[in-house]
Parts: structure tokens; C-alpha cells; sequence
């Protein structure tokens, strides 16, 4: 009955303030399949990767004073952690053949990083300016619409059809997709899987980097604010399906829609309802919306 007395173009601004906080979970799911499919590596760390994305932008941001500078600057800065994480800490317990070592380890930077920047940033959050040109609303027919939050929704489909295009149309795109079914027919072809799994969690950490430089504006940058983000971004992904690029857009797109109407319909169990939504899911289908057979 509460839904009927909001006017339809309420709903309709709620849909596109879901979509805008889909597109930051797309991004950040997109990253998790993608080192899980390449790696079955479980990164508990993406979170952290998103919260250094986000410090990056500020970062940038404060000594440029240009937030697209930022942009631009913090996407490859964070990519290049995510690879000298991989080379120097992930790639030494693959020999193991143990996966929950790179699991623990991934675990333990999760809490440990955000404690680093406490000591750097202290324990207030910084704001982040929206862009010029980008501040405000714009009305359509009645409606209206964050300009900022449709911009979030743009940056995202651009990137994932980038990623598309990338990995369906280039050589390296096909053996990046090669490995994530067979790393020994790969490697007996001549290729360096090394550095393949590089690549690959460099992209899946891009990723997570952009979803932060985007979200900064929106949200607090603060050390922990990855911690609930990963944890919605880990159900996005088991949603999606574990590994299923397919499945992160539109288990990205879903979630974003529940969390965006419960916080308008019931605020409190915004954070438990998408866990339920999961549960559902999975009853229905156990691996997920697009999971492969075998990825449970």
C-alpha cells in the first residue's frame, strides 16, 4: 500500500539512484570474477583495492585540483599494486598448491591495509568534490535525475564493453580466457601463464579502482569503506555466479535495485534483505544466475 502513495516519478529517480549504485558493484564484481576465474583465488583484498581507488582520486585530486586528472591517474596506479601484490605475495603460494594460503593472505590485507591508513589518514572521512559540469540534476519529462549518478551508470558500460571487446576480439583478451579454462594448454602452447595471471588480476583490481575513483564523490572516503562494499560485491558475485563476468552485470544491476528500493521502502533491513535475495537464488539455482558447472 506504501508503494502506491509514492508518486511514479519518485520510483522511477529511486530505479536510476539503483542503477548508479549497481554500476559501482558491477565494477567491482566484474573484478572479483574475473581473478576468480582466471585464478580461483577468492580476494577478500578487492575491498581494499576499492578504498585505495577512492584515496588515490582524492589524492590526485588534491594535488592536480582536477578530478578527471584523478581519474585518470588512479585507475593504472592502483592496477599497478594489484600486480606487484600478485608477483610479490599471491605468485610464491601458488607453488603450495594450497588454495587457502593466497585466501588467508588475501584475508589478512584486507584487515591490515585499512589499519596502514588509519595511521596515514587518521579516522576522519574526506570529501570529495563532484566534478564540474557534473554537479546538480537535469529533468527529463518531470523527472529528475542526478547528473553524477547517470555519469556513474555511462563510465561503467563503457568499461565493461571495453573489457568485452578486450577479451572476445584480442589475442591477449583469448588467452586471458584460454587460461581461465586450461593454464597447462596454455602454457605448453608457450605462453607465460605468470605473467597472463598478472595481467589478469591487474585488470580485475583496475576495476575495483575505478569503482572507488567513481564512488568517491558519492560516499565518504574513509579507510573502511570497503568493508561493506566487498561484502554486497560478494553476494553480487555469487548472485551473478562465481566467475561469470555476465552474471556480475546483472547480479550488479539487481542488487543495486533491492538496496536502492529497501532503503526507500525500509531502510533498516536494506543490508539484509540482499543476503535473502542471495539465499533465494541460490536455492533456485546453486551456482548462481550464470555460474559455470563445477564453480559451486
Amino acid at each position: 500500500e506504501a508503494m502506491f502513495e509514492i508518486p511514479v516519478n519518485i520510483l522511477i529517480m529511486q530505479a536510476i539512484i539503483g542503477l548508479a549504485l549497481g554500476a559501482v558493484f558491477v565494477l567491482l564484481a566484474s573484478g572479483l570474477s574475473m581473478i576468480y576465474g582466471l585464478m580461483d583465488v577468492v580476494n577478500f583484498a578487492h575491498g581494499v583495492f576499492y578504498m585505495l581507488g577512492a584515496f588515490a582520486l582524492f589524492q590526485f585530486n588534491m594535488l592536480v585540483g582536477n578530478f578527471w586528472i584523478g581519474l585518470l591517474l588512479c585507475v593504472p596506479t592502483v592496477a599497478a599494486l594489484g600486480a606487484l601484490t600478485e608477483m610479490g605475495l599471491l605468485r610464491p603460494l601458488y607453488k603450495t598448491g594450497n588454495p587457502l594460503y593466497p585466501l588467508l593472505l588475501t584475508f589478512g590485507l584486507s584487515v591490515a591495509v585499512p589499519d596502514i591508513m588509519k595511521i596515514i589518514y587518521g579516522l576522519m572521512a574526506m570529501p570529495v568534490d563532484f566534478p564540474e559540469g557534473l554537479t546538480g540534476s537535469f529533468m527529463v519529462g518531470g523527472l529528475i535525475i542526478p547528473k553524477y549518478r547517470m555519469f556513474v551508470v555511462l563510465i561503467t558500460a563503457v568499461a565493461m564493453s571495453a573489457l568485452f571487446l578486450f577479451l572476445k576480439k584480442s589475442n591477449l583478451g583469448m588467452i586471458l580466457r584460454a587460461s581461465t579454462t586450461d593454464k597447462l594448454m596454455v602454457d605448453a602452447l608457450g605462453v607465460n601463464v605468470s605473467r597472463v595471471l598478472t595481467l589478469g588480476f591487474s585488470i580485475g583490481i583496475a576495476l575495483a579502482a575505478l569503482g572507488g575513483g567513481v564512488a568517491a564523490p558519492m560516499v565518504a572516503v574513509e579507510p573502511d569503506m570497503g568493508l561493506n562494499m566487498i561484502l554486497q560485491s560478494f553476494v553480487v558475485t555469487v548472485v551473478g555466479g562465481l566467475g561469470s563476468l555476465g552474471g556480475a552485470v546483472i547480479g550488479g544491476v539487481i542488487i543495486g535495485q533491492v538496496v536502492s528500493f529497501t532503503s526507500l521502502f525500509a531502510g533498516e533491513y536494506a543490508d539484509v534483505v540482499i543476503y535473502l535475495v542471495m539465499a533465494v537464488i541460490l536455492l533456485a539455482r546453486p551456482r548462481g544466475l550464470m555460474g559455470e558447472l563445477g564453480r559451486e
